[in-house]
């Protein structure tokens, strides 16, 4: 894999340099985390596609103090890909990535291939007592968030790097990202995208449940649905496999 940085935005990509035959898929990380999120999605999924996980500003290796509204996020992405010149470009993203997604499709009016939603929903409401605990005990928020995120039935020795990268980012980056999901409301112009779409869901999501993709399903014309087994709002690093393989043959399913 290859790190990089354009325009103080840190990077990393499966292969370089890009394929101009593939589709680009652009992983976007959720609330608090950073492009570390998507190692097994860019290390499986670049046999078939160009892949690169995207730092957003205060996250990872990219700096900044991070950004309250899912719209400046966008403009961030829609930015390094322009920079990149990436081929077909397809934007991916989970819970706050997944709101980036969605913002992207609906300002692209056609410019991208297609769109991935994961565990994401067109209204992300945030409970104040997360905003409490951030500002209160960041570090008790790390170590109890996996108990919501994450299935039950989840391994915890696979949540270890989620965790320790996690502690990285700062309380002030984090509470900004849940401020953007708590703004976010897009539920009545989801028949404006135009693009084919895969929206997965994960049985044993609490944070983002079922329902939500479900909605998503239903509002945007072009799309399908998958269910992630024995997996919660963490999937991409509870249930690797499943995922890359619905990611795949959502990909061959395009070509």
């Amino acid at each position: 894999m290859t790190h990089s940085m354009i325009d103080d935005i840190s990077f990393e990509a499966g292969k370089w340099p890009l394929q101009a035959d593939r589709p680009t898929i652009f992983f976007i990380h959720g609330s608090g985390n950073n492009r570390l999120f998507w190692k097994s999605q860019l290390e499986d999924l670049n046999d078939c596609a160009n892949t690169i996980a995207v730092d957003l500003p205060g996250h990872g290796e990219s700096p900044g103090t991070g950004m309250d509204s899912v719209d400046d996020y966008a403009r961030v992405v829609e930015k390094l890909i322009d920079r990149l010149k990436a081929p077909m470009p397809v934007p991916c993203g989970l819970s706050l990535g997944g709101a980036v997604a969605l913002q992207l499709l609906l300002d692209g009016r056609g410019r991208y291939r297609a769109g991935i939603l994961i565990n994401t929903g067109s209204r992300l409401r945030v409970m104040q007592q997360i905003f409490d605990m951030i500002k209160t005990d960041y570090q008790a928020y790390v170590e109890s968030s996996p108990q919501v995120a994450a299935s039950p039935k989840t391994d915890r020795n696979l949540l270890r790097g989620y965790i320790e990268e996690s502690k990285k980012c700062r309380p002030e980056v984090v509470y900004k990202d849940f401020a953007a999901c708590n703004a976010f409301d897009v539920m009545s112009r989801l028949q404006e995208i135009s693009e084919t779409v895969l929206i997965l869901s994960a049985e044993d999501d609490q944070l983002t449940p079922p329902k939500y993709a479900q909605f998503l399903h239903q509002g945007i014309p072009n799309s399908s649905i998958v269910s992630i087994p024995l997996a919660g709002h963490l999937s991409p690093i509870e249930r690797p496999n499943d995922v890359n393989r619905a990611i795949r043959e959502f990909l061959g399913r395009l070509a």
